[in-house]
């Protein structure tokens, strides 16, 4: 009988769910274990022994990603590409269960789908040096990178405006005029900052409408705990691919800064640790070019403010 160990946070899903998802995998060995893993927000993310093997089961936030038969197109369509044309990348496709199918869909629990795990790998969940900041970046501008003759008609937007800088502005003012009157006095530091900074609305304006900036397939999502590490902290790839689709550099590159020049994660409230590093600003700068710089076009090699030469 499977061996079924679940956290109490995650106990939206009972033990026959997640037995009844593995069946469907053919796990069914004695012994076969399910331990909540990892420190993901938006999906449930399982760590799954069985037979000596070790496997990633998730199920899907469709709250989030409303389609998730999108994200399985997607994730399809890249591991296609990346096998015929760069077989020696390490792309972490989902297993197909045994008819065949990408996900699970269990009525009333939702989409699950299962990974191999990536063995002698680890993941973190904050940048702790330059290196570790090197690396990353050089592992998402890789993907983007060995990417770039894939058929972005073929993608399906899984989440419709997600890096639509003059959306969240909009939606920003739109907290100004409707939102609490106590915590916007208690913001105005911080608001007079974003509205000193809105010419750089305007300026992705312009960016969306130049030809010389290119849409190519980016993965929106470039937090550390999104990358796979080897044993000695180097880059085997990236993970979680429920966000690539089409977009610009910058969005990588920008979640990249925000998320990596902190010595603490987004999640931190106390604001007087919150600090930029500049050699971390100049790892990740690096990092990305050693994979980006020959695809880059010029224009968009402009809009890289950087004291690292290109």
């Amino acid at each position: 009988m499977m061996n079924i160990k679940l956290k109490s946070d995650l106990s939206f899903t009972n033990h026959s769910v997640i037995k009844t998802v593995l069946l469907a995998y053919g796990l069914k060995e004695a012994g076969t274990s399910a331990e909540a893993f990892g420190t993901g927000l938006i999906n449930n993310t399982w760590k799954v022994v069985s037979a000596g093997k070790f496997y990633i089961l998730q199920r899907i936030n469709d709250t989030v990603f409303k389609n998730p038969q999108g994200i399985a197109g997607n994730i399809r369509l890249m591991a296609d590409y990346l096998g015929l044309h760069h077989p020696e990348y390490r792309f972490v496709a989902a297993i197909a269960s045994m008819n065949a199918e990408e996900m699970i869909f269990i009525k009333g629990e939702g989409f699950f789908r299962l990974f191999p795990f990536v063995a002698g790998s680890h993941s973190r969940d904050v940048v702790e040096t330059p290196d570790q900041a090197y690396e990353a970046a050089a592992q998402f501008g890789r993907f983007t990178h060995l990417l770039s003759g894939i058929d972005l008609s073929r993608f399906t937007i899984t989440i419709p405006f997600f890096h639509d800088l003059t959306l969240r502005y909009r939606q920003f003012k739109a907290a100004l005029r409707n939102g609490n009157e106590q915590r916007i006095r208690q913001s105005q530091e911080l608001i007079r900052g974003i509205a000193d900074h809105e010419d750089i609305v305007r300026v992705y304006e312009q960016i969306k409408k130049d030809p010389a900036f290119r849409l190519r397939v980016t993965h929106h999502d470039t937090k550390i705990g999104n990358v796979l590490f080897d044993k000695n902290d180097k880059g085997l790839c990236v993970i979680d691919l429920d966000t690539a689709m089409p977009g610009y550099f910058i969005s990588d590159v920008g979640d990249m800064m925000r998320t990596y020049l902190s010595p603490v994660s987004e999640e931190e409230k106390g604001f007087s640790k919150i600090e930029i590093r500049d050699d971390y600003y100049k790892a990740i700068v690096q990092g990305y070019l050693d994979e980006m710089k020959e695809v880059l076009t010029e224009t968009e090699k402009k809009y890289f403010f950087t004291p690292v030469n290109l």
